[in-house]
């Protein structure tokens, strides 16, 4: 695997554990910091204000087309000590009560729980999301694990007003990152723990081409070697997918058509996620969650413009 080496700048530090960095016009950064139970703004100047209260643990964010930033809450983890300082996640909470999807408005930081279920089903720990251009949405949900078993993950589209959740892939072997190609006619799915990334076309907004029930087996686009667990994605203008690596910390590029993958390391063993910003959307905004950081670097690529980004 080539490596491409791009100079990271410090953009904030002591974050407790941050995660889908959601880029701003203003130059600042939206992060959730999962320890905290925070959607926190990191300014240009690396100041860092909580935003809102969300509780449990705030895993993703995206901005939905009221403007209002959705997040996909796991429901909260036990922390434990590592060197250094950091703090890792590890099996469920113990006042844990299950997962959500919330709604933050940024002008007040008022918080909404939009879903907790999915039919008779709870939601355990949503991941990340993605909105296509219709105003819905696709979010992993990989589950919980605890000291003696774990869930089973799948990948679910829901609405943003409330009126649809769906179950569409079932089950996902802790399935993380998600995202949608340029024309929004492809879904990505990321597996942290097998190092994959998968891919299914679309017929339209919410529905999988060829669907065949809830084990449609996609497209393998990527399968890394070696202990290489993956985070969450951003698709670049180009096509590719941008996945954030653990233990070989930093982001995988990944061809769609599923060529030759790049690494650019961060120096983070748990890089967790990365959104593109700037005005030509060149600049890289990356969680380094072990070091508590946002990092910062001018990509070779443009990012794709998010649906409502």
């Amino acid at each position: 695997m080539p490596t491409l080496e791009l100079a990271m700048t410090e953009m904030a530090s002591g974050l407790r554990f941050p995660e889908g960095p959601v880029a701003q016009p203003d130059g600042s950064v939206l992060v959730v910091e999962i320890e905290r139970g925070t959607l926190s703004r990191v300014g240009p100047g690396g100041d860092v204000e909580v935003v809102a209260d969300c509780g449990g643990g705030p895993n993703g964010a995206a901005l939905g087309p009221d403007g209002a930033v959705y997040v996909t809450n796991n429901g909260g983890f036990a922390w434990v000590d590592a060197p250094g300082g950091a703090r890792l996640p590890t099996v469920e909470a113990p006042d844990y009560t299950g997962g959500s999807i919330q709604r933050v408005d940024l002008a007040t930081g008022s918080v909404d729980t939009l879903y907790t279920h999915c039919g008779p089903h709870r939601l355990k720990g949503p991941n990340d999301l993605v909105f296509d251009a219709t105003g819905g949405f696709w979010f992993t949900d990989p589950g919980k694990r605890r000291e003696r078993d774990r869930d089973r993950g799948g990948l679910y589209y829901a609405r943003a007003d409330g009126s649809e959740i769906r179950e569409v892939l079932f089950p996902l072997n802790h399935p993380n990152g998600v995202g949608l190609s340029p024309a929004g006619d492809r879904v990505y799915v990321a597996e942290t723990e097998t190092g994959r990334v998968f891919a299914w076309d679309l017929a339209a907004p919410g529905q999988i081409a060829a669907y065949r029930g809830a084990e449609t087996r996609g497209t393998l686009v990527a399968g890394l070697p070696g202990l290489q667990f993956l985070d969450s994605l951003a698709v670049d203008a180009e096509g590719n997918v941008c996945v954030a690596t653990i233990h070989n910390g930093g982001i995988t590029i990944v061809p769609p058509d599923g060529g030759e993958t790049t690494h650019v390391p961060t120096g983070d063993r748990i890089t967790t996620n990365l959104c593109f910003g700037g005005d030509d959307r060149r600049t890289a905004y990356i969680t380094a969650s072990y070091s508590g950081r946002l990092l910062r670097c001018a990509w070779p690529t443009a990012g794709l413009p998010l649906a409502f980004g």
